[in-house]
């Protein structure tokens, strides 16, 4: 099946990698002409502008925007003008829901056809696969297939769930990894959530770990003051822990088993210290669209709201609310400062 790509950052160049491995054709588009020409080289049909890559796209045409969602509208408008009754515009990249359901309703009133797939797999989708989370027109998606087929992992290894009861009647491709959810913005507020999730998981996994990292406080020595609270039990706290080992070791028979958690031990294999982060952990926007949609649906999502915080604080966004309350301290029980030193 043919496809147009437009945008080439890794998770683009990694795609239509993975689509050529298939026999698909692409049809690719960057700004950066050096991202068209590595694709060029392995197989793909490179455009030097958006309206050189339409002209290279059989009708009904199907384009592919693996792009940064501040500039996705923008590249839409560019490509309207090109576009023919019938041609499909899909979202790979992280667009807020609701831009998917105002984008399918005027896509669709020029004649043209809109399908927005969350998409998680990160730099490793080009060997694993990507799971899609999809969003549209139920026969648009459906005359997709084949290429969400290619993107996706497959069913590999995985088993079915034990008690997943699958009717006749119903023929469902979750287990190849990619699935249509719903209507327009459907596919975009499944990855939404998911990634709030993702935050979740993360936050459990490092606090965690900072406590395993710290269990051998009890070697130290403590100031005895006012301003510093006792460890009652020093002998409690006197483990060296290899935190590389025990990551290694959850990975194996663990109820925390998880892809994260081989992230995490193999780059604490790499550096126990993680030494090169600096820890401002950055948030590019799913986790607070799940929370305001949390709070749209009145559900409570405490621990998802907790590792969105713990983002902001990461980067020193709570600086001065820190400020604040050493100046209340001093204020109301002249407490002075303590520095970490």
């Amino acid at each position: 099946m043919q496809l147009g790509m437009v945008g080439l950052g890794r998770m683009g160049s990694f795609m239509v990698q993975r689509l050529l491995r298939d026999e698909h054709e692409c049809v690719v588009y960057d700004a950066n002409k050096q991202n068209i020409d590595e694709l060029i080289a392995l197989g793909a049909k490179g455009s030097s502008s958006l309206q050189d890559f339409v002209s290279k796209l059989a009708r009904p045409r199907a384009i592919w925007l693996m792009l940064p969602a501040a500039i996705t509208d923008n590249v839409i408008q560019e490509l309207l003008p090109l576009l023919s009754t019938g041609d499909v515009i899909i979202d790979g990249g992280n667009s807020h829901y609701h831009d998917d359901i105002r984008r399918g309703a005027d896509l669709i009133s020029k004649g043209i056809h809109y399908v927005d797939v969350g998409t998680s797999g990160g730099v490793f989708g080009l060997d694993r696969g990507y799971c899609l989370m999809i969003g549209g027109e139920k026969s648009i998606v459906e005359s997709l297939y084949p290429l969400f087929a290619t993107l996706a992992p497959g069913a590999g290894s995985t088993q079915q769930s034990p008690n997943r009861v699958a009717a006749t009647s119903v023929v469902s491709t979750a287990e190849q990894g990619f699935l249509h959810c719903g209507t327009h913005g459907a596919g975009h507020f499944v990855k939404m959530v998911h990634n709030g999730i993702e935050y979740g998981l993360m936050a459990a996994y490092a606090e965690g770990l900072n406590i395993l990292q710290n269990a051998n406080i009890g070697a130290g020595t403590h100031e005895i003051d006012a301003e510093t609270a006792p460890l009652s039990h020093p002998e409690h706290y006197q483990y060296g822990l290899n935190l590389p080992e025990i990551a290694e070791v959850w990975r194996r028979g663990s109820v925390i088993t998880s892809w994260l958690l081989d992230l995490t031990a193999d780059a604490l294999h790499a550096d126990p210290g993680l030494a090169k982060y600096a820890g401002r952990v950055s948030d590019s926007g799913e986790g607070r669209w799940t929370i305001m949609a949390a709070i749209d649906e009145s559900v409570p999502t405490p621990v998802l709201s907790a590792a969105l915080y713990g983002r902001f604080a990461s980067r020193d966004n709570d600086e001065f609310a820190n400020k604040v309350l050493s100046a209340m301290r001093a204020g109301f029980g002249g407490h002075v400062e303590k520095t970490n030193s």
